[in-house]
């Protein structure tokens, strides 16, 4: 129950943050990406803060076994830089060029009823189950190769 109430305690404050960051506007968000108009900083530094909040955040916690509520501390360790991790980043920044909303925002809009959130939040829902569809081929397609070459190699 702790984790219940500190999962909505944090989603809430994160909510809050987009909210009076500016974050959960798509209109401030396109201008801060828009270089060639007037451009808006003001997320740099938004983004400038979060980022110096989770390099200490995330030095303390790699310093400790559990969590403040006594859970296992998971934290990831993946550091590979790949084609798939490129792609993905492109994916998500074309995203949130054309639309000015990411997931988090797009939540935030969708609890207040903009539309534009409601479009964005099932075109998230959707592109994640095709790449959910698309990691299952090629979990089958891996599993199949092995399989027949593990046959192969006992008939001869």
């Amino acid at each position: 129950m702790r984790s219940v109430i500190a999962s909505f305690a944090a989603g809430l404050l994160f909510g809050f943050g987009l909210l009076i960051s500016g974050l959960a506007n798509p209109e401030k968000v396109l201008g801060f990406l828009d270089l060639a108009g007037p451009w808006d900083p003001s997320l740099a530094l938004v983004m400038g803060g979060a980022i110096l909040v989770g390099i200490l955040a995330f030095s303390i916690a790699r310093k400790r076994t559990l969590s403040l509520l006594g859970f296992t501390m998971k934290i990831p360790g993946q550091s590979q830089i790949d084609k798939r991790l490129i792609i993905g980043g492109l994916l998500f920044g074309v995203g949130w060029g054309i639309a000015g909303i990411c997931p988090g925002p797009g939540i935030v809009g969708l609890g207040a009823g903009k539309i534009q959130s409601v479009v964005f939040v099932a075109a998230m829902v959707a592109g994640m189950g095709i790449f959910e569809l698309i990691e299952r081929v090629r979990a089958g397609a891996r599993k199949d190769t092995s399989y027949r070459g593990s046959v192969d190699s006992q008939i001869s």
